[in-house]
């Protein structure tokens, strides 16, 4: 059995305005104490993450890349289980004071939240 590699390269990665401006017009919604997280269907054959982190909601840069990483790992680990949507995650002011664990497994409640909603596309 082969195990899928779980990388982060460029191609999975949400990077031109008109990418985010695409999942900003007509979201599925997820949102928690922690996150609020867009997703919609894309026309590739793998998901793609990107990353909205607002200083206005965190405001230490510290806070801001830790979310960041958090959101990076969950999505690496999570990436071969979802499907091909394009999600931009959104930090809410809570979450620059959770630790790790608790961000990551907010995530994963996302991830699985927005498989269901986008898979009847």
């Amino acid at each position: 059995m082969t195990q899928k590699a779980a990388c982060f390269p460029p191609q999975v990665r949400l990077r031109e305005p008109a990418e985010f401006k695409r999942v900003f017009a007509n979201p599925e919604r997820s949102t928690d104490q922690y996150f609020t997280v867009l997703a919609i269907v894309n026309e590739l054959d793998h998901p793609r993450l990107g990353l909205a982190i607002a200083k206005k909601n965190i405001k230490r840069a510290v806070d801001r890349n830790k979310i960041k990483r958090s959101a990076r790992e969950s999505f690496r680990l999570q990436q071969h289980d979802i499907i091909n949507i394009d999600i931009v995650v959104m930090a809410r002011r809570d979450a620059a004071t959770a630790n790790s664990t608790v961000l990551q497994s907010s995530l994963e409640n996302h991830w699985l939240k927005l498989i269901k909603r986008c898979a009847t596309y």
